[in-house]
């Protein structure tokens, strides 16, 4: 199993809004076949699995045990159901990391294993496997998108100088490892003065892999056409005052929206009053963030993180990447 989830995080990036699944194929304790769901649209890992073993070892496949991180889906989708080519090449025993949240799964794909009268052992490593797929977990069960808040700050806790004047607070290797977390995420969002300040690409040229689509705060249409989040060089959502009703709070209708939007997980980099709201509303599943060498001695405040426990710290090129999780206390 622990292979599975190594597996399918090959897919971070690309499989959404599916789920990131790793599967792996034994027998008699030897691997014979492994794969991962590559990119939305594409097989899956339970296709891949199969198809990867050797002509000269295919006979074993129906002697084997699968082992897969997700329940194996029932369902006709952009692919047909992976539960009944388990069936068809009469693998005899399945090992399951952890329960599909999508409704249309959700256990039918164990029962059709089982009814076939196929082993199937369910909950190995359930913890890790659901941490793999945190962001479809989510997005599933709680009915919005996982939430990643990013600010970068000074060594003195100011995101900006007093005149708001651009400014470099983080190194060029932990840019890129921006433009890395960008690619790992389905959107990408600020609110109406980062836009109109700092004219924001929000791209991940700086890493190889897709940008997420772009999604702008602009409830006053105050942003020009030629800023860049108009450009039209990546797909870009504008809430404006048509979907959001000022009289009711803005994060829970923004998170609807983008779950409507079919926007699995978003990553929140500005400005510091839209991060605030988010903390103080508790909307948020992760914040990380990025302490720089240099003070500013004053300007704009960093938001302040409240129910929030540490979860790591980094280092890179001597700027400090603190990453917290909220205090569910």
């Amino acid at each position: 199993m622990q292979r599975c989830i190594a597996l399918a995080l090959k897919g971070a990036g690309h499989a959404a809004p599916n789920p990131m699944v790793g599967a792996v194929l034994v027998h008699e304790g030897v691997i014979i076949g492994e794969g991962y769901h590559h990119a939305f649209g594409g097989p899956h890992a339970e296709v891949n699995c199969v198809n990867s073993v050797p002509p000269e070892l295919q006979d074993l496949i129906p002697r084997s045990v699968m082992y897969v991180s997700l329940e194996p889906c029932a369902h006709f989708g952009k692919t047909p159901p992976c539960a009944d080519l388990v069936v068809a090449q009469q693998i005899p025993e399945v090992v399951i990391g952890c329960v599909d949240a999508f409704s249309k799964v959700a256990g039918k794909g164990i029962e059709k294993l089982r009814e076939a009268g196929i082993k199937v052992t369910v909950g190995v490593l359930e913890a890790e496997c659901r941490k793999l797929n945190r962001r479809f977990f989510t997005f599933h069960e709680q009915q919005r998108p996982y939430v990643v808040l990013k600010w970068a700050q000074s060594a003195d806790g100011y995101m900006a100088p007093p005149g708001r004047e651009p400014v470099r607070i983080s190194n060029p290797y932990a840019d890129r490892l921006v433009h890395r977390w960008r690619t790992e995420e389905a959107g990408i969002m600020v609110g109406t003065q980062t836009a109109l300040l700092d004219n924001p690409r929000l791209t991940a040229r700086l890493w190889p892999g897709k940008s997420p689509i772009r999604i702008m705060l602009d409830l006053d249409r105050k942003v020009p056409g030629s800023h860049h989040l108009h450009d039209g060089t990546v797909r870009t959502l504008i809430l404006t005052a048509d979907e959001i009703n000022r009289d009711q709070p803005l994060v829970p209708q923004v998170l609807a929206q983008l779950h409507r939007e079919n926007i699995l997980s978003v990553i929140v980099e500005g400005g510091a009053v839209l991060l605030q709201q988010f903390i103080s509303g508790r909307h948020w599943d992760e914040a990380r963030v990025i302490t720089g060498q240099a003070a500013l001695g004053g300007g704009l405040p960093a938001p302040v993180l409240k129910h929030a426990l540490m979860q790591e710290s980094n280092y890179i090129a001597g700027d400090r990447i603190d990453t917290f999780v909220p205090d569910t206390v």
